[in-house]
């Protein structure tokens, strides 16, 4: 039985390069991988998986944390990250938080996991110093997704949150809204990280441009669900005059919004115009308009930087802009989506 150390000494290469090359991995060039194929043809050698990653030192798996796979925008990452890395021969290895500090600790602050995977990919998960220190001691290559998680030395891939807050706000004063409130996330919830003070940020800064005042009394804070949305919008609706438009900062939340504003006796969009933030799989079918972010995109352009290094600095036709706050940041673009719960306010 051909092994793949007889393809190696055929082609005059290591183990490892032979594993890379018939992995198709970036790392080789052209005419190794043309002189590994041929040596592999003319012994007839099939890969064995197992085989190739020893020969490199590797696991050919990859960590992905998340904080809650139940979200979509979590699990749309995810399923990417899984088809890019298949296609290039690793496996995924799903931890899932859950809210959960005893599986935060595992997987963030424990030796084993260094034996497990290869790399580590964090998507918009938070951080405490104890698990940057722990990180730190695994000393493996890691990739983070979203503004609010940051690894010194990591690169990170993520939209610009206030720039896209700024453009759902500036959708609704096009259309002539000025009583706009907005929905965000709860400072408590641990999904909510820095995301929702950019949102807010850019809600306010966009307010402020047109001459208006921010009304605290027009800001609701609360879970990044329907249910968390539903709540809000109701709580809006509790305390007096309603808005005439809704920016909620995120889909889910908007979508709760909207059936809270439905339960109301009030029509969308032609009393309360909604806005989120997403271009969830939902939104086309509910007829909302977001500010669509390309969550799958962040999450194969994340699994390619952590596989081949120099993605990291070239990134191909997609432009990285640097940004305070994360290594090497690439921010992918965000585009309005305007659908049937927009519209201008009706006529007093």
């Amino acid at each position: 039985m051909t092994k793949i150390d007889d393809v190696a000494r055929l082609a005059g290469v290591s183990t490892a390069t032979v594993s890379r090359a018939l992995r198709g991995l970036p790392t080789v060039s052209a005419a190794t991988r043309r002189r590994v194929l041929a040596a592999a043809e003319q012994l007839d050698y099939e890969v064995s998986p197992s085989a190739s990653r020893l020969a490199g030192g590797r696991t050919g798996t990859v960590a992905v944390v998340v904080p809650r796979i139940t979200r979509w925008f979590f699990s749309t990452i995810v399923e990417a990250v899984e088809e890019f890395l298949h296609q290039s021969g690793y496996d995924l290895l799903l931890y899932n938080l859950g809210g959960r500090e005893q599986v935060r600790q595992r997987v963030l602050r424990t030796a084993n996991l260094h034996k497990r995977v290869d790399a580590i990919m964090l998507v918009a998960t938070p951080l405490r110093p104890a698990d940057l220190t722990a990180l730190a001691t695994l000393d493996l290559p890691g990739v983070t997704i979203s503004s609010g998680t940051r690894v010194p030395n990591w690169p990170c891939v993520r939209i610009d949150d206030v720039a896209a807050a700024r453009t759902a706000t500036r959708h609704l004063l096009d259309l002539g809204h000025h009583r706009i409130a907005h929905i965000s996330g709860d400072p408590d919830d641990e999904l909510a990280f820095t995301t929702h003070l950019d949102r807010r940020r850019g809600y306010q800064a966009e307010l402020r441009a047109a001459g208006l005042r921010p009304d605290p009394s027009l800001d609701v804070e609360s879970t990044f669900t329907i249910d968390g949305g539903n709540r809000a919008a109701a709580e809006l609706l509790a305390r007096g005059e309603p808005p005439t438009a809704i920016f909620a900062a995120c889909d889910e939340m908007a979508m709760g919004a909207m059936t809270a504003l439905r339960d109301a006796g009030l029509r969308v969009p032609q009393d309360v115009s909604v806005i989120g933030i997403d271009d969830h799989d939902l939104a086309g079918v509910l007829g909302l308009s977001t500010i669509a972010q390309p969550a799958a995109e962040q999450g194969r352009l994340a699994a390619r930087m952590l596989l081949d290094p120099l993605a990291a600095r070239s990134v191909g036709p997609i432009v990285g802009q640097r940004t305070a706050g994360c290594e090497t940041p690439v921010i992918l673009p965000t585009r309005l989506v305007v659908r049937d719960s927009t519209a201008p306010p009706r006529a007093h």
